[in-house]
């Protein structure tokens, strides 16, 4: 009878046991998928927008495809217009914002520089967006922009200084270029040489990437 009990007792503290670890897992999974999903913003130019690509070859379709296969749930939101200035971004911020996003990509100012817009200006304006998107408390990933040679050295030393020393003064994570790897590769891009077709825009993600996934704590 003794060794009865005493083997019922055993059981009983095993089945406990595993309640416990049941129950823990469970809560556990619960914590996991109440946790919200990332919705990335990707703000910019045609650069971000995807000229002349169908919508699943663009910069956020692929970015999004690319976070997803490591098991990321994160969206994200293609805010890019083509044909953008750092003036026109600023214009629109607010209406980007009521997508409610979570985290932020700027990718501005190739328009400005194309256009030879004073760097200044772009400097200002994209000073503006920077402070907007900290004042809503949206963590940012800026991504740089370099003059093109024939705009001369002056112009690019006031343009180039622009990316890092914003990033510096907000405190954000900065990808130097976002073109890097694209650039004046004929097979990389459209036939107008300055926007980047699917392969290119693949080019892009794959580079950017490693840094996406810090900049998200993945």
């Amino acid at each position: 009878m003794n060794a009865e009990y005493g083997a019922f007792l055993r059981l009983s503290n095993v089945m406990r046991a595993l309640a416990v670890i049941l129950v823990t897992a469970l809560l556990l999974c619960g914590a996991a998928s109440a946790a919200p999903p990332i919705r990335l913003l990707a703000f910019g130019d045609s650069l971000t927008a995807g000229y002349g690509l169908p919508p699943d070859a663009a910069f956020p379709a692929q970015l999004e495809k690319a976070l997803r296969a490591r098991g990321l749930n994160v969206t994200v939101i293609n805010a890019g217009v083509s044909g953008d200035t750092t003036a026109a971004a600023l214009s629109r911020l607010d209406w980007a914002l009521a997508d409610k996003p979570t985290h932020a990509i700027v990718e501005l100012g190739a328009n400005d520089m194309l256009r030879g817009l004073p760097p200044e200006q772009a400097r200002a304006n994209l000073d503006a967006i920077l402070a907007k998107l900290k004042q809503a408390g949206i963590p940012v990933l800026l991504t740089g922009m370099q003059a093109a040679p024939n705009l001369g050295a002056d112009y690019g030393r006031r343009f180039n200084s622009i990316y890092p020393d914003l990033a510096a003064r907000y405190g954000l994570p900065l990808y130097p270029f976002f073109l890097d790897g694209v650039a004046a590769e004929p097979k990389l891009n459209l036939g107008d040489g300055m926007h980047p077709n699917r392969e290119g825009v693949s080019v892009i993600v794959d580079r950017i990437l490693p840094q996406i996934l810090r900049f998200l704590g993945a």
